[in-house]
């Protein structure tokens, strides 16, 4: 999959699009271009490797031999390279002996079939083409297509849908043609992560373990392929939740995204701020200052939760540590007031009572919903006190109340030594399933002066869930496992009960390293990281949960998007946990509270932001950490 949205180019390793399943070239979520097939001499050539060079950009090659009687080496090479934007340039060389006059055809077709319709198996038949200028064009209802070609063909055949040229290449000589295909009209693509005015940074890594080096620089790429600009304010990018299937903006997703991208700097989490200020309810009803967003599936135990209220809880987070790490004071300021209607609909939709709720009437009391309202609340107060605004205190003093309930009403004490609850039921019984989403408790926040803020549990509590998080029953070895493989209903392709989602990993693997369970994040991390190497280092959003055994690989999932927005920013995260780097930009100072086991070695990481300025660290194989390069008057806080 290249990926430079809106541009999107799906292909098989065989290179050749047939027109089958996913197979084609996209634009805006249109299939532009679903047939592209080529044959030289007659012949196709016969696949031989390929590769991604770029997030945007993959390298097809074949060989082929020009006559029967050429021996068994090949001597024709064809290469192929296909870029998102829906460029394909084909190159011809000859390693023949003598001279060739090689026949190249290339048939082209398109359904203009949109996305979901393909996914579903609903595309309707191949359109008839026409020949237009140099290439051929398609048209219907749904709109248009053209295919252009550099050079243009000796002969186009639209009944065929065919292009065709003859070369004459002498030995060593090489031949190309180039294949631009697009709506009528349409300019090049012109992707928001390509610009000059990208808002991620380049970061880069190195160290001991080679795989991450290719993390890092993979996770950054895809990130960049990601981006999208919202169309009435185009300044302002967000990150579109993944590919194929979510293409476009998820706020709980970008708003998650963008958090773990900061060390990559502010102005992704800015851009998102303000497409999703820009969307948030307004008005006097229950659902004032939420920020909209579909249901998502919880699994086998529970309903549907709704990712608006996670994007409701983030948006105050986000903004919180964005200004951590740099985010200009004004910019903070006029985000101010949409955190503070998230904040005022928190106070508002818990009332008198101690929980955050769910939004449908009779909805169950989730235990990863309390850990987001919690860390808004916190942080949100942060803020407030930080910009002069009133409402801190109570923020805080629900915290603290929040707290002492959940310690005793959300854990369940069991033989095993006990464990969190997943949700309390309206009559208040415990659904009592272990699950990832209890990562979520472990996952605080940054606060002032590189401290963490307080979590909903104890510290004995917290040493239990470590535990469990770490045990062989949710660490699949490729990462932690959706539901427990003691619960019954564990399936390990299940959205929610069983899959691995490399987010909730990436979070685990910084809340376990944040709370000194470093042996329990190690682990973890690994085994991210060995998933990460056998997908290219481009990580789905989830994949199977299966158990990690002597040569096994994991098990890709069929629905997942790859590449994903968290799944990307996930890399970042669990990298920059080696050198726990906790800024504090307004009070000119920065924190370094390192992995002390340097579970991959020694790894150095460049050309991150902090305080809108490079920043690099090194962590040597003692878990010591060095700062290389810094902002002018940025602090070492001890």
């Amino acid at each position: 999959m290249c990926v430079a949205l809106p541009g999107l180019a799906i292909s098989t390793d065989q290179g050749q699009l047939t027109g089958q399943g996913l197979d084609g070239i996209y634009r805006a979520g249109r299939r532009v271009l679903s047939r592209c097939q080529i044959r030289v001499a007659g012949r196709e050539p016969l696949a031989v490797q390929a590769r991604m060079t770029g997030a945007d950009c993959v390298r097809f090659v074949g060989t082929l031999r020009s006559s029967p009687q050429a021996g068994p080496d090949p001597d024709v090479v064809v290469e192929r390279t296909r870029h998102a934007d829906g460029t394909e340039r084909i190159t011809l060389r000859s390693a023949a002996v003598r001279p060739l006059r090689l026949p190249v055809e290339v048939a082209l077709a398109t359904d203009l079939a949109d996305l979901g319709a393909i996914a579903c198996g609903n595309t309707g038949p191949e359109l008839p083409a026409s020949v237009h200028d140099s290439g051929l064009r398609w048209s219907s209802a749904r709109g248009n297509s053209t295919v252009t070609a550099d050079p243009p063909p000796t002969d186009a055949l639209a009944s065929a849908g065919l292009l065709r040229w003859e070369f004459a290449l002498s030995p060593g000589d090489s031949a190309s043609i180039e294949l631009r295909v697009r709506p009528d009209g349409a300019g090049p693509v012109r992707a928001a992560g390509r610009a000059a005015t990208s808002p991620l940074a380049p970061a880069r890594a190195a160290g001991d373990d080679p795989r991450v080096e290719a993390l890092l620089r993979t996770s950054v790429d895809d990130l960049q392929a990601l981006l999208l600009r919202d169309p009435a304010h185009p300044s302002d990018t967000h990150l579109a939740a993944g590919v194929p299937w979510r293409c476009g903006l998820a706020p709980a997703e970008a708003l998650a995204a963008a958090r773990m991208a900061l060390p990559l700097g502010t102005r992704l989490a800015a851009g998102t701020l303000r497409t999703l200020a820009r969307a948030q309810l307004r008005g006097k009803g229950t659902q004032s200052g939420m920020i909209p967003g579909p249901r998502r599936d919880a699994g086998l135990y529970l309903p549907p939760g709704c990712t608006g209220t996670e994007a409701t809880l983030l948006f105050p987070a986000l903004l919180a540590e964005a200004r951590r790490w740099g985010l200009p004071a004004s910019e903070t300021e006029e985000l101010l007031p949409a955190a503070e209607r998230c904040l005022t609909w928190l106070r508002t939709t818990v009332g008198d009572g101690t929980y955050l709720p769910d939004p449908q009437p009779g909805g169950p009391v989730r235990c990863e919903t309390q850990a987001h309202a919690h860390r808004a609340a916190l942080l949100g107060a942060d803020l407030l006190d930080a910009c002069g605004r009133p409402g801190g205190a109570e923020l805080r003093d629900w915290a603290g109340a929040l707290r002492t309930a959940f310690r005793a009403e959300f854990w369940i004490d069991d033989l095993g030594g006990g464990r969190p609850t997943a949700a309390r039921a309206p009559d208040g019984r415990p659904v009592p399933y272990l699950g990832a989403t209890a990562v979520h408790l472990l996952d605080t926040g940054l606060l002032g002066g590189g401290e963490q803020a307080p979590g909903l549990l104890d510290k004995v509590q917290t040493e239990q869930l470590a535990r469990l998080l770490g045990g062989p029953a949710m660490d699949s070895g490729w990462g932690l496992c959706g539901l427990s493989t003691k619960e019954a209903g564990h399936n390990p392709f299940g959205h929610r009960s069983g899959a691995v989602r490399v987010h909730e990993t990436a979070i685990a693997v910084s809340g376990l390293a944040t709370a000194d369970y470093e042996k329990e994040a190690s682990g973890l991390l690994r085994g991210v990281l060995a998933a990460a190497e056998a997908f290219g280092h481009r990580l789905p959003d989830m994949y199977a949960g299966e158990r990690r055994t002597e040569g096994s690989a994991p098990l890709p999932h069929p629905a997942a998007c790859r590449p994903a927005a968290t799944a990307a920013a996930a890399g970042v995260l669990v990298l920059t946990t080696l050198a726990g780097i906790r800024p504090d930009a307004p009070a000119g100072t920065v924190t370094l509270r390192p992995m002390r086991s340097a579970p991959l070695g020694e790894i150095v990481l460049r050309g991150l932001r902090v305080a809108g300025a490079p920043f690099s660290v090194r962590v040597s194989r003692l878990g010591l950490a060095m700062v290389e390069e810094a902002a002018g008057g940025l602090q070492l806080r001890a």
